[in-house]
């Protein structure tokens, strides 16, 4: 429709346009338009012609009428005319569709009415919608108003149920407080009771409510009910503990934790009785664990192994079982005074284990060496399952004891964990810890002593072990004891008064101990004991015994000193004729001292202390001046000489099996020990070969062709030369006897020998180098000993050792 239409507009358009081209005389019509210069007019302005001609000098248009020489009113003209065709040509073209304009004004119009009709009904539509929005909105705030009035009234609501919920007393709770027994459920009761003692308490608008003048006095009634009821409920569980043979922790963990919101309910809501209930326990803890201390003390002292006495010390003569004769102590009876021995083993089991395993633990990793370790300590022989499940399978011993069963079942179970441990320690964190640190954990926590079964068995103990049982009761003790303070009363200070007794106990019999302990050596264990304990206990995380182990610290390190001082003034104040014997061999006081340093070197090789390496210092200086005091009663110097050498060698000997590394005092002896050899060395020649070594240091080194005076001749070394042929076989056997019986160590005598034989070698080839300068001193080769024959029985003798 629309193609029609517009084919219709155009043929009327054509049939108008050819009509008017037949009538229509524009020329006549418009007349001549032809427009004058006014040449006169003084509205001209020349006023900005130059800037303005300026800015156009850039413009083609312009520049192509400069370039060519035009004038300006031609072109004007021109441009005049043109202009003045183009508006008649568009004027003609506005004639010839007028029609079209017609019509198109006719059909808008019509658009406008209609339009007009509709504007009028969307007004109509739009204050419709008006008065629609307007009820809408009257909703909206109507729907507001109630919204807000209904979270008001839920808001009152919910604070009003709360209220009546925190204030009222329900039959059921009173049934429960009044006539309940004590129990989860009267537990949770009180709860709710000091929830509503708390609400009438704290909020200020709740004591001005009408509603609390009835509920008050029945909450206070409830609330004296309650705390008479759990006041007797805790008296009776106290008391409990009291019975004898009563396990207190398992009484603690398994019945009185349970109830400990009943101690916090009397704490808030009871102080008075809480005070009382708090008295009442650390009164009953104070005296059951004062008694049982007490009782394990008693127990433990008829187990007690004296070690020494005043009289036990370095520098006092040994006495024999003769009636007039003194004895000397043989070398191989090591007494406990003084030396450590398997006493270590209180500190570190793993050194006895790894001696046990032998080469085995030695070829094997650490999981090795700790398996080894523990069946080597049970006196078991295992093949190593192959899987996980086989070993805990197979791994059943049987125990006369249930606890001891159980422990056994969780060794393996702790070995894997603590493997476990030190491998994700070297994987993650690249730390590494030896063998000796991992069995810290099983060796140093192994549980107290049971009186009773070493008693059966007739076992008696150092004191050191007993003290170690004494601490380790006590260690467990307090930290079940401590960790239960915090957890029912929430109070840790309250340990400190349960134990006021307990201590007194301790520190009655430990000071009693002390004044009467001359053992060095155990006292210097139970301070490494106390280090190893503070240790666990700050592993735990315990700090209530730091005081009391810091005091017995302190309290053994002054009698230690005292015990040490006694044995280096024994030493210095010695009576050097009484300890005298006429023999050579390692003497009993030096053979006290050499165990009684290495045992203190043993026992400070993890620690380091400044102190002890002191005294220790001090000790051997005293010892030297007694040794060489000893020394010179000899009449012989090389008795004496034989006599030092013996004793420094054993000395070295101790040192080297307590410590891999040379300390300062064994370096002291070992230099002791090379100055001496060299004299007993020199000593010994002189013995056989005096005129040889006398002619060889004298004369040797003179120069025959010199010409002097005192010429060396034949006729005084031919008889030197013929003595040591005759008899150098038989002065080498001798010397060989003399050091066999002269020392105790064949090692020792060994080197001595091969050092002498050396030497003699020494002095022989000067001799042999002096006759070679000798004027006719060939005559004498005759009677020379080859090199190589002494070489020869030097060899001999060295492979006799």
């Amino acid at each position: 429709m629309a193609d029609v239409t517009m084919n219709n507009v155009e043929q009327s358009y054509g049939e108008t346009n050819d009509a008017q081209k037949n009538v229509f005389d524009l020329g006549a019509f418009v007349g001549d338009l032809t427009i004058e210069e006014d040449v006169s007019s003084d509205e001209i302005s020349l006023e900005g012609l130059q800037q303005e001609l300026e800015e156009c000098k850039n413009d083609d248009v312009v520049a192509n009428i400069l370039s060519k020489g035009a004038k300006l009113r031609e072109y004007t003209k021109g441009v005049e005319n043109n202009l003045r065709k183009v508006e008649l040509d568009s004027i003609q073209d506005y004639i010839r569709e007028s029609d079209n304009l017609v019509s198109l004004h006719d059909q808008i119009r019509e658009c406008d009415s209609i339009l007009s009709q509709m504007e009028t009904l969307l007004g109509g539509f739009q204050a419709e919608i008006g008065s629609i929005s307007s009820d809408i909105k009257t909703l909206q705030e109507k729907s507001m108003d109630m919204g807000l009035k209904l979270k008001n009234r839920k808001v009152a609501e919910s604070k009003l149920a709360k209220f009546v919920e925190d204030i009222i007393v329900p039959p059921r709770m009173v049934d429960i407080i009044v006539d309940g027994e004590v129990n989860d459920e009267y537990m949770r009761t009180l709860e709710i009771l000091s929830k509503k003692l708390k609400f009438v308490e704290v909020d200020p608008m709740v004591k001005a409510s009408k509603a609390l003048k009835d509920v008050q006095p029945e909450l206070e009634k409830l609330r004296q009910k309650a705390v008479s009821k759990v006041f007797d409920f805790i008296v009776q569980k106290l008391y409990a503990l009291r019975k004898p043979k009563t396990n207190i922790q398992i009484l603690q963990q398994s019945v009185l934790l349970k109830y400990k919101y009943v101690v916090s309910f009397l704490k808030e809501h009871g102080n008075e009785v809480y005070t009382e209930v708090r008295g009442a326990y650390i009164d009953t803890m104070n005296k059951v664990l004062s008694a049982h201390f007490r009782a394990y003390i008693l127990a433990l002292e008829k187990l007690q192994l004296d070690i020494a006495t005043s009289s036990d010390l370095i520098g006092v003569e040994a006495r024999s079982t003769g009636l007039f004769l003194r004895g000397r102590e043989p070398l191989k009876n090591r007494s406990a005074v003084f030396a450590l021995g398997e006493r270590i083993k209180i500190l570190k089991m793993h050194y006895i284990l790894y001696m046990s395993c032998g080469k085995v633990s030695c070829a094997l990793g650490l999981a090795g060496e700790l398996w080894a370790g523990i069946l080597s300590r049970a006196g078991l022989k295992w093949v190593m399952a192959r899987s996980v499940v086989e070993v805990l399978a197979c791994w059943n011993r049987s125990h006369n004891s249930a606890q001891l069963a159980a422990v056994w079942r969780m060794i393996p179970l702790c070995l894997m964990w603590c493997l476990w441990l030190e491998r994700n320690e070297r994987c993650f964190n690249d730390k590494e810890r030896g063998v000796g640190e991992i069995w810290n954990f099983f060796e140093i926590d192994e549980p107290a002593l049971i009186p009773h079964i070493a008693e059966a068995s007739s076992s008696k103990y150092p004191y050191e072990v007993l003290f170690r049982s004494l601490h380790k009761l006590l260690m467990d003790t307090a930290t079940s004891e401590y960790h239960f303070c915090d957890d029912f009363f929430v109070e840790e200070s309250m340990f400190y008064e349960i134990f006021a007794g307990p201590f007194a106990v301790i520190d009655e019999h430990f000071n009693s101990i002390l004044q009467n302990c001359y053992d060095a050596i155990g006292l210097m264990l139970m301070i490494r004991i106390i280090h190893q304990h503070q240790l666990i206990m700050s592993r735990r995380r315990i700090p209530c015994l730091d005081l009391y182990l810091d005091k017995v610290n302190i309290s053994l390190w002054p009698r230690f000193k005292m015990v040490f001082d006694m044995h280096l003034n024994s030493l210095r104040n010695a009576n050097v004729r009484t300890l005298w014997e006429d023999d050579v061999h390692p003497h009993y006081v030096m053979r006290r001292y050499a165990e009684f340093t290495a045992s203190l070197i043993r026992l400070n090789v993890e620690y380091g202390d400044g102190q002890l390496e002191l005294n220790l210092e001090r000790l051997r200086m005293a010892v030297d001046d007694l040794l060489i005091k000893l020394a010179k009663i000899f009449p012989k110097t090389k008795l004496q000489i034989v006599f030092l050498i013996n004793n420094y060698d054993m000395t070295i000997s101790v040192l080297k099996e307590a410590s891999p590394d040379v300390g300062k005092i064994q370096m002291h002896f070992e230099e002791l020990l090379k100055s001496n050899t060299a004299l007993f060395v020199e000593e010994l020649l002189l013995e056989h070969f005096s005129d040889l070594i006398k002619f060889v240091k004298t004369r040797a080194s003179e120069d025959p062709s010199s010409g002097s005076e005192k010429a060396i001749a034949v006729g005084e070394v031919e008889p030197l030369v013929k003595d040591f042929g005759s008899r150098w076989k038989a002065a080498i056997e001798l010397m060989h006897k003399d050091v066999i019986t002269s020392f105790s160590n064949l090692l020792c005598g060994m080197e001595i020998l091969r050092a002498a034989l050396t030497q003699l070698l020494l002095y022989y080839t000067r001799l042999t180098d002096c006759i070679k300068r000798i004027v006719g001193g060939s005559s004498l080769n005759k009677d020379l000993v080859s090199i190589s024959s002494i070489m020869y029985e030097i060899r001999k003798y060295s492979r006799t050792f």
